[in-house]
């Protein structure tokens, strides 16, 4: 499988602006012919009290990834996705640097998709992993 929708990391990270990714300072840093990687700070954004990387945080760099390159795929003319589930694992903590978030699907079918996100420390120790199924539906007036 390869994406649909060719992209660019610099097109990718124009279209995160004014997004709750960009707000946890979300930056996409590589793609692939069927993946992506961002990275996202461990600060006073994204830890929660007891200065811990927050779950939620990780969450929403897995959807930010999973939904982008579930786009890629797509007819954008004609179609969309959105999210339908996601879960997460959270493996090991981080409380300072940088998280990556990787993408790469496991389902991509006409109306859903399974994508799996593997967020890493600086270290590549996997801190978390997540499955995200979206669903794929026509596109209706914006």
């Amino acid at each position: 499988m390869t994406f649909r929708n060719p992209v660019t990391v610099e097109a990718l990270n124009e279209r995160n602006r004014n997004t709750m990714g960009e707000h946890l300072g979300i930056v996409f840093t590589n793609v692939g012919e069927d993946w992506i990687r961002a990275t996202m700070p461990v600060d006073s954004r994204t830890k929660q009290p007891y200065g811990l990387l927050h779950g939620g945080a990780s969450v929403v760099l897995a959807e930010t990834l999973g939904s982008i390159a579930g786009m890629l795929c797509l007819d954008t003319e004609r179609e969309m996705c959105v999210g339908l589930d996601i879960n997460a694992n959270h493996i090991r903590s981080v409380r300072e640097g940088f998280v990556t978030g990787t993408t790469r699907p496991l389902h991509i079918g006409r109306s859903t998709h399974v994508w799996e996100i593997r967020i890493e420390d600086e270290n590549g120790k996997l801190v978390c992993v997540s499955r995200l199924t979206l669903a794929v539906v026509p596109l209706t007036g914006r």
